[in-house]
């Protein structure tokens, strides 16, 4: 079937029972017991639930993984990916990533004698130079949070093939609409569900996506163990946002082109980062790969002043951090996403002071320009 009639029915049959074309959210903690021996397939809902089951089917049948499993935040997910390594295995991460990975792996997993190496993930050879024999992972942003550097998954899975690695995508920013990375060679997919999956800002998950069976076994002992699976409720509305995921990244796109566009063009801005440009340096490898550009645009004013005067200028953009919703939101990642990265190695990634991130929303095109036309006639 297409996408989207997976993402609509996938998961989402009709309720057995009552016939309900919507299943209904179980707002329960335990489950009874048909005798000592006999249950109903659910025990606690700490375990598992019928709303997430649904939902993790669901997810696995898009990102085309063979298993899914939802958690209570993305960085729960990702988290729960790291505990697949043992002390004194080694990952190779990207040198630009998300400021909320870069914190959990630098200042709490380092303590448990797990490895890392930041390398710009879009030169594969830098990548195959920084293996060495005690590592066991690459772990990839694509596109990058905030730079937008894009990374050859093809290539990066050949060389985690040849290797004997686990590659681990994470694809927030593009959602299995754009792009399907185990498709092209990763083992595992991670995302934070707040963003594209959800779709309307009122939950927080994450997820994890596997190909391989004892990922999944291990990952699920995680998640029942540490108890970070994703309530019922949480689970509801985001296969709720599921369901619109198609129509939603169609309208995305197409008002993110046409702001970055608007973007490049204008003589305050010295800089737009966005794949879809021409002027973007992996733009032809971002065609191949992904099949759209997404709305997530980065770009550069110049000063920390400048940007300061524009996100508290917009008035239809709302300042706030997350990304991904039906409303567009604006961020400062120096001082936002990323202020956990010292400020020496966001420099040496690219991420200044005068850097502004923007998630396009799916408003009328027309509005979101002259907001943000408004606010840079401020700067």
């Amino acid at each position: 079937m297409g996408f989207s009639t997976d993402a609509i029915h996938v998961g989402q049959e009709p309720d057995p029972l009552t016939g309900a074309v919507v299943a209904p959210i179980y707002q329960t903690s335990t489950y009874v017991f048909e005798n000592l021996d006999k249950n109903k397939g659910y025990i606690y809902a700490r375990t598992t639930h019928p709303n997430r089951m649904a939902l993790e089917r669901t997810l696995a049948r898009l990102e085309r993984g063979t298993a899914a499993y939802a958690f209570t935040s993305g960085m729960a997910a990702i988290d729960a990916v790291f505990r697949l390594l043992r002390p004194g295995d080694h990952t190779i991460l990207p040198a630009a990533l998300y400021g909320g990975t870069y914190r959990l792996v630098s200042q709490l997993l380092v303590d448990f004698g797990l490895e890392f190496t930041y390398v710009d993930t879009s030169c594969p050879d830098k990548v195959e130079a920084a293996i060495k024999p005690s590592t066991r992972m690459i772990y990839c942003e694509t596109p990058s949070n905030p730079t937008m550097v894009v990374t050859d998954l093809a290539a990066i899975g050949n060389i985690a093939r040849k290797n004997g690695l686990t590659l681990v995508v994470d694809n927030t920013f593009l959602s299995p609409y754009l792009q399907q990375p185990i498709t092209l060679g990763a083992h595992i997919v991670v995302h934070s569900l707040t963003k594209y999956l959800n779709g309307h800002s009122d939950c927080v998950g994450g997820a994890v996506v596997v190909t391989r069976q004892d990922h999944a076994d291990k990952i699920y002992f995680v998640q029942r163990a540490a108890g970070a699976g994703l309530a019922p409720l949480d689970c509801f509305l985001t296969s709720r946002g599921i369901k619109t995921l198609a129509v939603r990244m169609e309208r995305h796109e197409l008002n993110g082109r046409a702001i970055a566009q608007f973007l490049e063009g204008h003589p305050k801005v010295r800089r737009v980062l966005y794949p879809g440009l021409v002027s973007h340096p992996q733009h032809e490898l971002a065609k191949r790969q992904q099949s759209g550009f997404g709305a997530m645009i980065t770009f550069d004013l110049g000063s920390l002043a400048a940007a300061r005067t524009l996100v508290n200028s917009v008035r239809l953009c709302a300042l706030a951090e997350s990304l991904g919703g039906v409303e567009s939101l604006i961020s400062h990642p120096a001082s936002m996403t990323h202020s956990s990265m010292p400020p020496e190695v966001r420099a040496a990634n690219g991420i200044t002071d005068g850097m502004v991130r923007l998630s396009v929303g799916i408003e009328d095109l027309e509005d979101l320009i002259a907001d943000l036309d408004q606010a840079l006639a401020k700067v």
